[in-house]
């Protein structure tokens, strides 16, 4: 019964992606219907739509997809391995990491997008090694890894503001543009090495998916079950981390994507069922569903991630008031 809601949920999640991602390459400033669509991505040349779809909507909502489902995996890992709901990796720090290091080769380097988000790579892998560095006394520690995670995340926060404050004007709007979140400039150069990235990790994550699932239950019962934790938990991190980190390359750090997708998979797929599927076909469609509303529910069209992060907010505040009446279990 439990295999098969868990069947049920990801067959519908992933027939809303499908939907959403469809119906992103069909509106704009001009409709394509379904069928034009269809012919571009098969490669046939049709008038006007080859351009508009295959150049400039098809290369967004891939984005849009590919950096949902990172950042909805990588965030489910951190909370099933921290057992925190919590412990997401923009509020850990690794997607603050990420971001810093943009903002400075921005700002300070003046590198290109490419070198900005090779930077914003290596800065998220690098504050995710000190934070699990920092943290590891002897024992792993849950706990511990959030506190000095979000220590780590307040000072480059600070860090991000001090460079800011001593930015052009020009520098300004491009750091804050890459800071927001967005999938505005879109292409295929930014789109395959995430996607690279995804094909390589995620059969890893899905197959270390036991393991982790076990992991919830204690170092202990893992354990005594077979599951090799420390090896299994750097594996697990690593992997997130580096589809985090080329996702936050590709589209900035999107608000709250990694944190509200693997609460939310829990509650549909059920109690013990595992989640990593489910939270990685949610994460991207909230990404290609925010991106549609904030192109076309408003006078102004706004960055994915302003949309995601008015979502993000009242759900971190029901989440902290349902861990504390839980004890923080997912």
């Amino acid at each position: 019964m439990r295999r098969r809601r868990q069947q049920v949920v990801v067959g519908v999640l992933a027939a809303l992606v499908v939907l959403v991602f469809a119906v992103s390459l069909m509106i704009g400033q001009t409709f394509y219907p379904l069928d034009e669509v269809v012919r571009v991505i098969l490669g046939q040349t049709v008038p006007g739509a080859s351009f508009t779809v295959g150049e400039l909507r098809l290369p967004r909502a891939t984005l849009g997809l590919l950096a949902g489902c990172a950042f909805g995996l990588a965030g489910v890992t951190f909370q099933t391995l921290l057992r925190n709901p919590l412990a997401s990796p923009d509020v850990i720090g690794i997607t603050t990491g990420a971001s810093a290091a943009g903002v400075f080769g921005i700002v300070i380097l003046s590198l290109s997008q490419t070198a900005v988000s090779l930077f914003a790579l290596v800065g998220a892998l690098v504050t995710a090694a000190a934070i699990y560095l920092l943290s590891h006394r002897g024992r792993f520690a849950g706990t511990r890894l959030i506190l000095i995670g979000i220590g780590v995340a307040a000072m480059l926060d600070a860090v991000v503001t001090y460079v800011l404050s001593k930015a052009a004007a020009w520098d300004i709007q491009a750091a804050m543009r890459w800071l927001t979140g967005s999938l505005n400039g879109a292409s295929w150069g930014t789109v395959i090495p995430l996607a690279i990235a995804l094909l390589i990790v995620v059969p890893i994550l899905l197959l270390r998916g036991r393991d982790l699932d076990a992991l919830r239950l204690g170092d202990d019962t893992a354990a005594a079950l077979g599951v090799p934790v420390e090896r299994t938990r750097v594996i697990l991190m690593v992997g997130a981390v580096v589809i985090l980190a080329f996702a936050t390359a590709a589209a900035g750090p999107i608000a709250f994507v990694a944190f509200m997708s693997g609460p939310i998979a829990a509650r549909l797929v059920g109690p013990g069922a595992a989640v990593l599927p489910a939270s990685g076909l949610i994460g991207a469609l909230l990404v290609l569903s925010a991106d549609l509303v904030g192109q076309f529910a408003f006078d102004a069209r706004y960055p994915v991630g302003v949309i995601t992060g008015v979502l993000g907010a009242p759900f971190l505040i029901s989440l902290l008031v349902r861990t504390n009446r839980s004890g923080g279990s997912l």
